[in-house]
């Protein structure tokens, strides 16, 4: 209550000269004034580093087949992996609008280049264990109009729910981030599956740390992406950090049943590239690409959404290249 009575009476005081906006940097004061971890970030720390150590397999390469511990292990370092795309940001304590609108442009360019890359290998998808009579490209075609609508309903959803909450984020910041997190998460679960599949093959040993080692590389472009939408809006860098993991938490989980059951899990895969597609897409198009227009223009927007679409795609081509 002290802290809303400073910001009115400060408000009250210049609101006349600055038209009312001496709002944002208060919250920002206000909210950076603690210094100290707080104890949910604090537990889950902890928690991820008791995880980390206690589930190490130990020879971390398995040898021969490998087990179901090895394939935990990996899809929960390729989840780890995703925190590290908050590092770039770790210096940059305050942003105005108009940078806030380039983060996001930027990260909306990100995020479509992961759509084309997953709706791609939805359509290129090809197992020899794969005994669906559907087409790969009919099977992506339905996930990815599951996902548009999933994801369309779900942001109905939040709109209905003006008081939603995340953190010190409230109202259209908190709904924004919501369905960003939870778009990230949900192609997650694809990827868990890729990583379990990976391992179950023949020479799954190889095979299954190659996949998860690229999957860990490219995690942290997406970490990058949450952490570009979150760290703008005074979220810590620890928090951040922790959403980021949080995101890819769907690797490990689904990694070990898609090796225990490798065979049933093959035919949905496609299903849910593109179902994780088509809801990313919608999201960078018209959230994180919207946003950066008018936070920006049009020109700068497009040309940073580009810039970063082209530097994922080619990257993501470079890795292809090498495997």
């Amino acid at each position: 209550m002290a802290v809303q009575r400073r910001m009115r009476s400060t408000e009250e005081t210049n609101g006349d000269d600055d038209g009312g906006n001496a709002r944002e940097p208060l919250i920002a004061d206000e909210v950076r004034k603690p210094q100290r971890i707080p104890q949910p970030q604090a537990i889950a720390t902890i928690v991820i580093a008791l995880i980390t150590y206690f589930t190490y397999p130990g020879p971390l390469n398995p040898t021969g087949k490998p087990t179901v511990l090895h394939v935990w292990y990996f899809g929960w370092i390729s989840a780890l992996s995703t925190g590290l795309g908050v590092v770039p940001l770790i210096f940059t304590q305050e942003l105005d609008r108009y940078w806030i609108g380039a983060s996001n442009a930027l990260a909306a360019g990100m995020m479509i280049a992961a759509s084309y890359s997953l709706i791609l290998e939805g359509c290129t998808f090809k197992e020899p264990d794969d005994m669906s009579e559907i087409s790969s490209q009919i099977r992506t075609l339905i996930g990815v109009v599951l996902g548009l609508g999933f994801i369309i309903a779900t942001k109905s959803f939040l709109d209905q729910h003006e008081d939603v909450r995340v953190g010190a984020l409230a109202g259209a910041d908190a709904r924004r981030i919501i369905l960003i997190i939870f778009v990230m998460t949900l192609h997650s679960f694809s990827e868990g599956v890729g990583i379990g599949v990976s391992f179950g093959g023949s020479n799954g040993s190889e095979l299954g740390v190659f996949i998860s080692a690229s999957l860990a590389v490219h995690n942290v472009p997406e970490g990058l992406a949450v952490a570009i939408a979150l760290l703008p809006r005074n979220v810590s860098s620890l928090t951040a950090a922790l959403w980021c993991v949080m995101t890819s938490l769907p690797q490990p989980l689904m990694a070990v049943p898609a090796f225990l059951f490798c065979h049933y899990f093959i035919p949905i895969l496609p299903v849910g590239l593109g179902f994780a597609g088509g809801a990313m897409a919608w999201v960078a198009l018209f959230e994180l690409l919207w946003e950066g227009i008018k936070d920006t223009n049009t020109l700068t927007a497009t040309i940073l959404s580009t810039m970063s679409l082209a530097t994922m795609i080619a990257l993501q081509g470079m890795m292809d290249d090498r495997s």
